[in-house]
């Protein structure tokens, strides 16, 4: 099942592509608590990510972030990276899940939105 998955689905995982050149070009650097694992090429010019199920960007935590996109030269694995106090923990975009932030008014929140306060007067025809 799982090379059908491949072969048909570009979001789940890996293709076959992926795959055959992460085989033959891509160097193991380290894999995250969620399960995505970390490959470059020789040299580290070129930067890729497995992702442990769909392939989403926002799965993907700040220190491996700043990795892929080259803003550090170390990889989280081979440093002792540790998130500031002041940070909050990594959360993956709830977007179009039922996690997804839904304000009081919002048409799938079921609570009613505040009334109007202050200077401001809603428009009524």
């Amino acid at each position: 099942m799982e090379w059908l998955t491949q072969i048909f689905t570009w979001w789940n995982g890996q293709t076959i592509g992926t795959r055959f050149h992460t085989w033959r070009f891509g160097e193991r650097v380290g894999e995250d608590e969620r399960g995505n694992v970390y490959y470059q090429s020789e040299g580290g010019k070129r930067r890729w990510v497995i992702y442990n199920g769909p392939a989403e960007a926002t799965a993907i935590g700040p220190g491996w972030h700043g990795w892929m996109h080259h803003r550090v030269d170390l990889p989280p694995a081979q440093e002792n990276y540790v998130a500031r106090a002041w940070e909050k923990p990594h959360e993956v975009n709830h977007t179009g899940t039922a996690r997804a932030y839904r304000p009081k008014g919002s048409l799938l929140n079921t609570a009613e939105r505040p009334r109007v306060t202050g200077d401001y007067d809603a428009w009524q025809p």
